[in-house]
């Protein structure tokens, strides 16, 4: 690694995950280059290009990728080599498996999301940080008091429930109490992301940190597809939470309610329906389910402060896709969103992967601009 002008800065080796981090003295843009010759013999990097140029910003790290491929893959045609290394639809099914697995995680922090979009015309961009939030208590529960991960995640899933409930009890609901308008409400969430994000880095740091169990797992293979036990582990409880959610909102009283609430505040009040409580219970539930994806998300990959701002455009893009205000709309924005960011590493590279969703989602609402489960309305 070196600085743009060519100075060495250091050179490392990668761990037996392919993690490495380099510390760097001040921000500014680096260069990367992998040593091609240290790959195993029957591994090249995918594009053949070896170089990165990172930008990298005070108190944030960058995040530098290299993807690899077998040596004499499959191209786009689908066609095997002839070493018997893994083929075009080999890679494709791998990805496909991977691009579900983050889209059930950004489909849970989207889900929240909607709900409150929903219910207040809200539109968040503080979510982000709850995302971070339930990871980071987490972490702080498992590393911090030595508690095993999963009932730390229980319990940060419970504080940051409670968290959302006391962020509209006593801040969000008296602004609205005041009459602010959704957009200064919109901006004012834009300057409590910016607090809650450097109040994080304050508190936990900014190097990378990852949980203490369930972190370097052996792959199973299933079929073409290679994955750690904890990954189907935790998109089967990520599909059943976002199947209970939505089940709750069609059956359940509260969930009615809530629906009503989203339909028409102003009716929905007059019908004895208490708007301010509905909206509090929503609050809840947005900030459990954001926390649960920010620990999906961190079973993923490893914890830092700005990992709720990473994938922030992508949950706004899976709401938007899917219909602004509906749950399963959420789920199926969030779910193209993630096939599509893993798939387009097929042929472009894995620095542009998002790219891709935003380009789907621009095509899709210039087509159906109520998203794809959402319902027309009259403006004006």
């Amino acid at each position: 690694m070196t600085t743009e002008s060519g100075q060495p800065v250091a050179e490392v080796t990668s761990n037996a995950q392919g993690t490495w981090q380099v510390p760097v003295d001040k921000p500014g843009k680096y260069k990367v280059t992998l040593d091609v010759s240290t790959l195993p013999q029957d591994a090249e990097v995918r594009g053949g290009n070896n170089v990165r140029n990172p930008t990298v910003f005070e108190g944030n790290p960058a995040a530098v990728l290299f993807a690899l491929q077998a040596k004499g893959g499959a191209g786009p045609g689908g066609e095997s080599d002839t070493t018997g290394q893994s083929t075009f639809w080999d890679q494709a099914a791998q990805l496909t498996f991977e691009g579900l697995n983050l889209g059930l995680i950004i489909a849970l922090a989207a889900l929240g999301l909607s709900l409150i979009y929903g219910t207040t015309g809200l539109t968040n961009f503080a979510h982000g940080e709850l995302v971070t939030l339930g990871a980071l208590l987490a972490y702080a529960f498992n590393s911090g008091i030595g508690l095993h991960l999963i009932p730390a995640a229980m319990i940060a899933v419970i504080v940051a429930g409670g968290l959302g409930y006391a962020q509209d009890r006593f801040f969000w609901g008296q602004l609205r109490r005041r009459g602010t308008g959704i957009i200064a409400m919109m901006i004012v969430s834009i300057g409590v992301a910016i607090f809650l994000r450097y109040l994080f880095l304050i508190l936990f740091g900014g190097e990378s940190q990852s949980f203490l169990q369930y972190t370097a797992q052996p792959g199973i293979q299933v079929g073409p597809i290679s994955a750690a036990p904890k990954n189907f582990v935790a998109m089967g409880i990520e599909l059943a939470v976002l199947v209970i959610v939505g089940l709750a909102l069609m059956r359940t009283r509260t969930g009615k309610a809530a629906r009503a609430v989203a339909d028409n505040p102003a009716l929905a009040a007059s019908s004895g329906i208490n708007v301010d409580r509905v909206i509090r219970i929503i609050w809840t539930m947005g900030g459990a389910i954001a926390a649960l994806a920010g620990i999906m998300l961190g079973l993923s990959q490893n914890l830092k402060f700005t990992m709720g701002q990473d994938i922030l455009l992508l949950i706004f893009a899976g709401v938007t896709l899917g219909g602004l205000g509906t749950a399963f709309g959420a789920l199926v924005g969030s779910l193209i969103v993630g096939l599509f960011i893993q798939l387009s590493t097929l042929w472009v590279p894995p620095e542009l992967k998002s790219v891709g969703a935003l380009a789907v989602l621009i095509i899709v609402l210039l087509f159906r601009p109520q998203g794809i489960l959402g319902r027309r309305e009259r403006i004006g």
